[in-house]
């Protein structure tokens, strides 16, 4: 299959167009290198080196013999996009070209703006190009659990069918997103669900719960391959900031009471899970959702599980959280249609947390607790950089350990 990935320098594009490649698959990653200047911006940094894309393509091709090829380019730029489209005639699109930070939506008026425009025009884009060039195209898109919130119900996967007064019906399953970022996931899932159903598209909603994990069948392969390890507050997720926290010594860092629970799933899981979608595509006019996580768990329950299986001493130190969100909710979403096409998880058990911590120690001397503080918080509006409107509480432990 043609295979145009979106986003293919990021954490999960880079890994996912190599398990493609790997596959026999014809894959060009399309990428603005936007990610690395959110670096720049926020002074922080991939915990492992990242190569540039030409030095990681070139190194895939010595290694495989395989090509994957790429284009620089934004896709909010109609014509650099219809452009490239026409130049590779993709079968298929895998599109994670979108800001994918919801504190970094949060930090001000400009940041949201952006990340809304970013995110929602560059997949109108997407949609007018395959509607213009190709409509046969299928398109999978990263969405996120996140579009669903915390209802005290079940969460479906996608719809939902309601009888009120007496009809039935079965609808898109409400959306309560907490964030910015969440917001213009919510309003992508609109857009193409409406232009299947208009132009008779064809697309695959995946809503991705949170992602753990450094390495793939395909990056461990070389250093050079390897993708982001994101650790801080704005980028870095739960479970790898947990690690590193561990691994340096630190508190780890809870916020709120800790109860708040998330579907998760293993990078090799995601890489794996956009390969079924692909490889079982939706139908002519078809919008469909799958849920892309494997298991969940409270914030609470992943630190306990880190300090178990590391064999540190508890430290877990709860914060005031910056976000706004329940930290005591129901929480059950399905999650049974990617399995019923051939998924066999990766679960995260002692094994699984021991590697990730053996990635961490090998950079120990490059971690930066500093950047794991959280600086941006959701009820702020008037400072450049989310500061709390009202004083803010005494440092923490982890805040005085790291001179925040």
């Amino acid at each position: 299959m043609r295979i145009m990935v979106l986003g293919g320098d990021g954490y999960l594009g880079w890994p996912t167009a190599l398990h493609l490649s790997a596959r026999g698959h014809d894959v060009i990653t399309v990428d603005n290198l936007v990610r690395r200047g959110y670096d720049s911006e926020l002074g922080t940094t991939s915990l492992v080196p990242i190569a540039d894309l030409e030095q990681r393509t070139t190194i895939w091709r010595e290694m495989t013999g395989r090509t994957v090829r790429y284009a620089v380019g934004d896709i909010t730029d109609y014509d650099f996009l219809t452009s490239t489209f026409r130049a590779f005639t993709p079968e298929a699109i895998v599109h994670f070209g979108q800001q994918r930070s919801a504190p970094y939506s949060m930090i001000d008026r400009s940041h949201a703006v952006y990340t809304q425009v970013n995110n929602i025009v560059g997949n109108l884009n997407v949609l007018f190009a395959i509607g213009e060039i190709d409509p046969a195209v299928h398109l999978v898109k990263l969405g996120t659990m996140g579009e669903y919130g915390t209802p005290d119900i079940d969460i479906e996967e996608g719809f939902i069918e309601i009888t009120h007064k007496g009809r039935t019906d079965t609808l898109p399953f409400p959306k309560q997103p907490g964030s910015f970022y969440h917001l213009s996931k919510v309003h992508d899932s609109h857009n193409l669900a409406f232009v299947c159903r208009a132009w008779g598209l064809r697309a695959t909603d995946l809503n991705q719960g949170i992602v753990y994990g450094q390495a793939t069948d395909e990056t461990i392969l070389h250093p050079d391959l390897a993708t982001r390890f994101d650790y801080d507050a704005v980028f870095g997720t739960v479970l790898n900031r947990f690690v590193v926290q561990a691994v340096a010594g630190y508190p780890l860092t809870v916020y709120g009471r800790g109860n708040q629970t998330r579907g998760m799933l293993n990078i090799k899981d995601t890489v794996r899970c956009i390969e079924l979608a692909l490889l079982n595509p939706a139908r002519t006019g078809e919008y469909r959702v799958f849920n892309q996580f494997t298991e969940s768990f409270s914030v609470n329950e992943m630190a306990e599980m880190v300090v178990t299986a590391l064999g540190i001493e508890p430290k877990i130190e709860h914060l005031n959280d910056p976000r706004v969100e329940l930290e005591e909710h129901y929480y059950n979403a399905a999650h049974t249609k990617l399995v019923d096409l051939g998924l066999v998880p990766h679960l995260l058990d002692d094994d699984t947390i021991r590697r990730l911590a053996a990635i961490v120690k090998a950079w120990h001397d490059d971690i930066d607790s500093s950047v794991m503080v959280p600086t941006i918080h959701w009820r702020a509006t008037a400072s450049p950089h989310g500061a709390r409107g009202t004083a803010a509480p005494p440092p923490t432990e982890f805040e005085n350990a790291v001179g925040a």
